[in-house]
């Protein structure tokens, strides 16, 4: 089995990335779905977000309000930190799970967007980091998610800086290209980490 850590700044693409690996066989491990799994309506891990930010978080019916969430969190390092310390520990539980029901020559990619600031590289067999430049990082929060640019350059402050991602990276994957060119490169990608895999 293979370990590989994926990465990126929001907004930099690892979500096609991780989405073009698994298409070619790789088994996937997302950070942020489990981090949704982790504090789902009944779970202990809602209750202590809620116990921490109070009832404000919670929507009508009775799920966590993300947007709310993390208006809050991600003004405020401190609070960040909270809520960090409520949800990854049940995320990092989960993950080892799952990474334990994989073949044993699988590739296994753990899509993990606060791999940087966490310091989790050394969990990996390798690092892959999905790069853009943060103009592209910008135009795409704005423009494909529709949030407004304040609220993306502090979302992009409170990550790693692009060179703290790089300097973690075995291998990086450039997105500022045409869905071709990234395509070609996840390609080259893939085979060097099945052949790593069956090392």
């Amino acid at each position: 089995m293979l370990k590989v850590g994926l990465t990126g700044g929001i907004g930099a693409g690892k979500s096609e990335v991780s989405r073009l690996l698994v298409a070619r066989g790789a088994v996937l491990i997302d950070a942020d779905r489990i981090a949704r799994e982790v504090v789902a309506p009944g779970t202990p891990g809602l209750a202590a977000v809620v116990e921490a930010f109070g009832k404000a978080v919670l929507a009508a019916d009775g799920s966590l309000d993300r947007p709310r969430l993390g208006f809050i969190v991600f003004a405020d390092p401190e609070k960040l930190a909270v809520l960090n310390s409520i949800v990854h520990p049940l995320v990092g539980a989960r993950s080892r799970e799952l990474e334990s029901a994989a073949a044993d020559d699988a590739v296994v990619i753990h899509d993990v967007p606060l791999l940087a600031e966490n310091g989790l590289a050394p969990l990996y067999d390798l690092v892959v980091v999905v790069d853009a430049s943060p103009e592209t990082q910008l135009d795409r929060l704005v423009r494909l998610r529709g949030m407004t640019e304040q609220d993306a350059r502090a979302r992009m402050a409170a990550q790693a800086t692009r060179e703290k991602r790089l300097e973690i990276a075995d291998v990086v994957i450039d997105n500022d290209v045409p869905l071709e060119a990234l395509e070609r490169r996840v390609d080259e990608v893939w085979s060097e980490l099945v052949r790593r895999a069956r090392e």
